[in-house]
């Protein structure tokens, strides 16, 4: 062996005891054959160095084999070099560059997850569910995920030509101008005597901003609240942490949720302190398949807890936990470690969440034809009571561009608001 080969070896040894430095120590059979697939991996890695057509970095090379690893284990995990894992921490405090798109990939092409509220993505069309074939022309298969989120990704103010393949549709293409996301994760709104609330994603700001949503829409509605419906469609997640909080805010006691890994040892489980901060008002959640990882865990905890009623459809179904373990010169590894269970023991990886009351989305139309009534008969009796003030006509057919499946969800608790004021 040369003496450059028996370093990369070296390297190699030590890199992936990264992995495994928890892990009980091998059996010598064990050993010796992992230092033959690492001697394997030095041979190989040698070779491309000195023959590859074109000349290529060890950096590149070595980024290269260590993004294959992980990215093999599943769609999750994957390597962060120093830029993608500065950009990371950025998005998690609430503010990142670029298009404004949550993704994963399948098969070979970039999926999108979700788009995320009020930016170039989202007022651009793109929708959950759809492929990113192309990237300014480029074909995307070849490219890890890392490499074409980077491509994704620029200078604000800069143009890119995403080719869109859509269920049931053509291939089309959509340029979006790049510029600064700045999330903000909560937003709240009156919706009658209901208070709205939509968490677009879980970043560090989100349990603060749901606490105060709900201080704001009490302050105002006052004893005319009647409910509240949180929102979490085409959410992609976000930190654990924050979906345990706004799990927790809704339960007076109760696990929100548990993680387990490999070992018994690592698993864990996250319980509600006391204190509801609806008061036990009903809540409707809004689900779809882009509601994913963490809004799952929220969606998952206050359905098993029978705390609110999920109005929508099927979830997008990550149910695993990622932890991310930083590394030399400033990179880091996002790790699939856990899987994660609701609080009646559920694992939703890869099936989802089932809505309780399954509304898929739709225009809503209001027809109103021909009609009549007593007081167009011949010689029908007059209501002594009525001042004659006003001739209602009918409203002609108006076809609106309303929220239905949020039309319903309001719907929903101004019916169990009704109910409850029966039973009183």
């Amino acid at each position: 062996m040369t003496d450059f080969r028996k370093a990369v070896v070296a390297a190699a040894i030590a890199v992936s005891g990264l992995f495994v430095w928890a892990a009980a120590a091998p059996g010598q059979d064990s050993g010796s054959e992992t230092y033959r697939q690492l001697e394997l991996f030095g041979d190989v890695f040698e070779r491309v160095r000195e023959d590859y057509v074109e000349e290529i970095t060890d950096e590149q090379l070595i980024e290269a084999a260590i993004q294959g690893m992980l990215s093999s284990l599943d769609p999750h995990s994957t390597y962060l070099n120093p830029k993608t894992y500065r950009d990371m921490r950025v998005q998690t405090r609430g503010e990142f560059g670029g298009l404004g798109i949550e993704v994963t990939m399948e098969g070979g092409y970039v999926k999108v997850v979700s788009p995320i509220d009020d930016t170039p993505a989202y007022r651009a069309g793109v929708k959950a569910g759809d492929l990113i074939t192309h990237l300014d022309g480029d074909p995307v298969l070849g490219l890890t995920l890392n490499e074409a989120v980077e491509k994704m990704r620029g200078s604000i103010g800069t143009t890119i030509k995403l080719t869109i393949l859509r269920k049931g549709e053509e291939p089309f293409d959509v340029s979006i101008t790049r510029d600064r996301i700045t999330i903000r994760s909560v937003r709240h709104r009156v919706e009658g005597d209901i208070g709205y609330i939509r968490i677009t994603s879980f970043s560090e700001q989100t349990e603060a901003g749901v606490t105060n949503a709900v201080a704001q829409l009490k302050k105002e509605l006052g004893d005319r609240l009647v409910g509240f419906v949180i929102d979490l469609r085409n959410n992609p997640g976000g930190l654990l942490d924050q979906a345990v909080a706004v799990s927790d805010a809704f339960l007076e006691r109760g696990e929100v949720v548990s993680t387990r890994g490999r070992r018994e040892a690592s698993a864990q489980r996250f319980n509600a302190k006391p204190g509801d901060l609806a008061a036990g008002l009903p809540i409707v959640v809004l689900i779809n398949g882009g509601s994913a990882s963490a809004s799952e865990i929220v969606a998952g905890a206050l359905q098993d807890h029978r705390r609110a009623i999920l109005v929508g459809t099927r979830t997008f179904g990550k149910g695993s936990v990622q932890t991310i373990i930083p590394l030399g010169r400033d990179g880091a590894m996002k790790l699939t470690t856990q899987r994660y269970y609701t609080p009646s023991g559920r694992s939703i990886q890869a099936t989802g969440i089932d809505p309780d009351i399954e509304v898929r989305q739709a225009r809503l139309e209001y027809v109103n034809g021909p009609q009549r009534s007593e007081g167009d008969l011949r010689g029908a009796l007059r209501n002594e009571q009525d001042n004659g003030d006003a001739d209602v006509e009918g409203e002609a057919a108006t076809d609106t561009e309303e929220d239905y499946q949020l039309v319903r969800a309001l719907d929903l608790l101004r019916g169990i608001a009704l109910s409850r004021s029966y039973g009183n």
